[in-house]
């Protein structure tokens, strides 16, 4: 899978993806992702990428030239599967959104800045707008990082154990279910009997049923 990142402060982006899965999804060949400044597709002089809003009213909004720069420039290189702008209005990401696009081949990401793009790149451009909560942050880096690792770490090859992004939280609508290690016994707080039993079906029934407690106990709205 490709990713192209268009951003105003890509070195943003640098260090989440840069390091363990996503840094070993990429050295395997699995992922491949490129950061574009937005700056360097301007024409202005300073490299400027955003201007005040008609109609008034605080904020600057991201201008659309830059923009169709950036996009028809990588457009001409590269056939996107989809376009996706990082907005706090857009569609809330979710596990099923992000397995849906772990089957995709390229994508093409765009963080937004200030209060905004320009309406018409969203118009004519973006294919799937995309926020990662009901928040807004300085800009959408942090979200296209979050994005990225939710989609990378489902490639085939890039977790060491390929079925446990298989039972992930969300992946069946449930919560995870709680999870033990070494030692057996600490300070006399104890791993339950039923995972040391050996016994696989009573195994996967209790977990199932510790998903369905702790799913709706904390999170009702899944079920």
């Amino acid at each position: 899978m490709r990713i192209d990142i268009i951003s105003v402060l890509p070195e943003l982006l640098e260090s989440p993806l840069s390091h363990s899965i996503m840094k070993r999804a990429q050295a395997k060949g699995l992922l491949e992702v490129h950061l574009h400044p937005l700056r360097q597709y301007s024409s202005l002089k300073h490299n400027q990428v955003d201007d005040y809003q008609f109609g008034g009213g605080a904020g600057m909004v991201m201008m659309l030239e830059p923009i169709v720069n950036a996009i028809e420039s990588l457009q001409a290189k590269v056939q996107y599967d989809e376009i996706i702008y990082l907005t706090p209005d857009g569609e809330t990401l979710n596990q099923q959104m992000a397995n849906q696009l772990s089957l995709k081949g390229n994508l093409l990401m765009l963080c937004g800045h200030y209060k905004g793009i320009d309406q018409r790149i969203r118009d004519h451009f973006i294919t799937k707008e995309i926020s990662i909560g009901d928040y807004v942050l300085s800009g959408g880096e942090l979200g296209a990082a979050v994005l990225v690792d939710a989609i990378g770490r489902l490639l085939p090859g890039v977790l060491n154990d390929e079925t446990s992004a298989l039972f992930d939280s969300f992946q069946d609508n449930l919560l995870a279910p709680p999870v033990y290690t070494r030692p057996v016994d600490f300070r006399g707080w104890k791993v339950p009997d039923i995972l040391l039993s050996g016994d696989h079906k009573k195994i996967d029934d209790w977990r199932h049923q510790q998903a369905l407690d702790r799913t709706r106990e904390r999170r009702p709205d899944l079920l």
